[in-house]
């Protein structure tokens, strides 16, 4: 994983673990939600993220806690997924969302994770 991801993925971390005890978030209803208030934006678009990814994959995703060094399959993934739209390669994008998410989700997890990667792409 690129050294430039890794402020992000602490990030995603932290969001995780506050996100523990919250609800799970309809994915649907976190995209039309929003806010676009660029200061609350970052964080808005994490933490949707991170609350939406389990209905998305159909699975809890595995988050370590920050500065832990070892990277879990969820994480690498979407750090791959994460880099791919910093790097504009929406073949390679398209790939990932398609080899784990319903067809049903994609597209919203598409638009939460492309919000990410153009939020955090000043890190």
């Amino acid at each position: 994983m690129a050294a430039s991801l890794l402020p992000l993925l602490n990030h995603l971390r932290l969001t995780a673990l506050g996100c523990r005890c919250a609800a799970r978030a309809d994915l649907f209803e976190a995209c039309a939600l929003l806010s676009s208030d660029k200061g609350q934006a970052r964080d808005a678009y994490a933490e949707a993220l991170i609350r939406c990814l389990g209905q998305a994959l159909d699975n809890p995703p595995l988050f370590f806690r920050p500065g832990v060094s070892e990277v879990s399959f969820d994480e690498a993934w979407l750090m791959r997924l994460v880099a791919a739209f910093q790097g504009d390669d929406t073949a390679s994008a398209a790939f990932l969302i398609c080899s784990r998410v319903p067809k049903v989700h994609r597209r919203n997890l598409a638009f939460l994770a492309h919000s990410v990667s153009d939020q955090f792409r000043q890190i």
